[in-house]
């Protein structure tokens, strides 16, 4: 980050490690150098509280259907001052404030960047989804995942051979647990576990410079929600130890 940098963008928490970085120095860091901080929530805001202000961020994104939400639907926000500074990118119905021969005013943010007719469909959609979080409370739905996690974390570093991707404490991190078995491709391992009726993603997690990181080209990857229970960790670890003594004798 220099006098040439125009823009930072960063994960919140990472969608492979479930590391939630810490933004201070990086924000303030771009800030000193006239730099615009524009964060990806995706991963935080659907399981924990997020402050924007505390944050001190410019522009934060998150989607709906990972907060139980709708497909197709998303929230940008944004600094007052900097929406109303931008100009619009899709013009069309709804957002014009006049309009003449020579030139077309706009409608302030948030109006001016929602041309056409609203994905109203899907919005509604998204604040049904919010409503559902906040009746149950976000710090509930944190601590419970705490909890999942480590039970994930405990009975999967128990199993011969296989390796952790990423923080082993639940300091600063949230509920996303990668790891690797020895001999055995996580392509491999994830299809055996989807024949065990466990669902997990297997790959490099649209994050190949992570992978090559860790020397890895793909990972097994384990996330936890609200909707998880204690049971479902259990088979996970059962079913990583079935799948690692099939592949051994093979």
């Amino acid at each position: 980050i220099n006098e040439r940098t125009k823009v930072v963008a960063l994960t919140h928490q990472s969608n492979v490690l479930g590391t939630i970085v810490p933004l201070d120095q990086v924000t303030a860091k771009a800030h000193s150098v006239g730099a615009l901080f524009v964060l990806d929530a995706c991963q935080s805001v659907p399981h924990y509280k997020v402050d924007v202000k505390a944050l001190n961020v410019d522009f934060i994104a998150f989607s709906g259907h990972k907060m139980l939400g709708p497909t197709g639907v998303g929230i940008l926000w944004g600094k007052k001052n900097l929406l109303d500074e931008m100009p619009p990118f899709l013009t069309g119905g709804s957002m014009i404030e006049t309009v003449t021969m020579e030139r077309a005013t706009y409608l302030d943010a948030p109006k001016r960047f929602e041309a056409g007719v609203p994905n109203m469909a899907q919005a509604i959609g998204l604040g049904a989804a919010v409503d559902y979080l906040n009746a149950i409370g976000l710090d509930e739905i944190h601590a419970h995942e705490v909890e999942l996690t480590k039970a994930a974390l405990d009975g999967l570093q128990g199993i011969k051979g296989l390796s952790v991707i990423g923080p082993k404490d639940l300091e600063m991190r949230g509920g996303v647990v990668s790891f690797a078995v020895e001999g055995v491709h996580p392509h491999d391992l994830g299809q055996a576990l989807d024949q065990y009726g466990i669902a997990v993603r297997t790959g490099h997690h649209c994050a190949w410079p992570l992978m090559r990181r860790f020397k890895t080209v793909a990972t097994t990857r384990a996330s936890f929600y609200l909707y998880n229970d204690f049971d479902e960790i259990e088979a996970l670890i059962d079913g990583v130890e079935r799948a690692r003594k099939y592949f051994e004798s093979r």
